[in-house]
């Protein structure tokens, strides 16, 4: 009888745990939501100054860095349009493997002048702060989607 009951207990204690909704997600998603009601200029002006306190800007580093980060805003904010109205129109399909080929080509064509850029901007010691910045930044979303990935499975 005592095994039976501590079965039981153990049982209900897995179904509570397992029931929890996931808070990351969730504040993520919140995060997102803040994000996008936000103008470019807005964006750029934050990722500006969270920049200028990491890596310790002059002030024309401090304005070239601005007009670079207000042209990515603006960019993806036109992006982030376009795939909400496409979602809202019901086209929810894949793109095709030329599409996903020509959409990973543009984004690492991207990413490759942006370290142009940067690598104009900045001296040697910030340079090599912000890479590390962005190897960290990679490897953090690298991880988020390992973790989903089993999550789903």
């Amino acid at each position: 009888m005592k095994r039976l009951v501590i079965i039981a207990l153990a049982f209900f204690a897995l179904q509570a745990t397992a029931q929890q909704p996931n808070k990351e997600r969730s504040n993520r998603q919140e995060r997102n939501q803040k994000m996008m009601n936000l103008s470019a200029e807005e964006i750029a002006t934050l990722q500006t100054k969270k920049m200028i306190l990491h890596l310790d800007l002059n002030e024309s580093q401090q304005a070239k860095i601005h007009k670079l980060n207000l042209e990515n805003a603006t960019k993806r904010k036109a992006m982030m349009e376009a795939r909400k109205a496409r979602k809202e129109s019901g086209n929810t399909e894949k793109p095709s493997k030329e599409e996903r080929y020509k959409m990973m080509n543009a984004k690492l064509d991207h990413q490759i002048a942006m370290k142009a850029k940067m690598k104009d901007i900045l001296n040697e010691e910030q340079y090599a702060k912000w890479e590390k910045a962005q190897a960290k930044r990679m490897n953090k979303t690298k991880n988020r989607r390992k973790g989903q990935g089993k999550k789903r499975q």
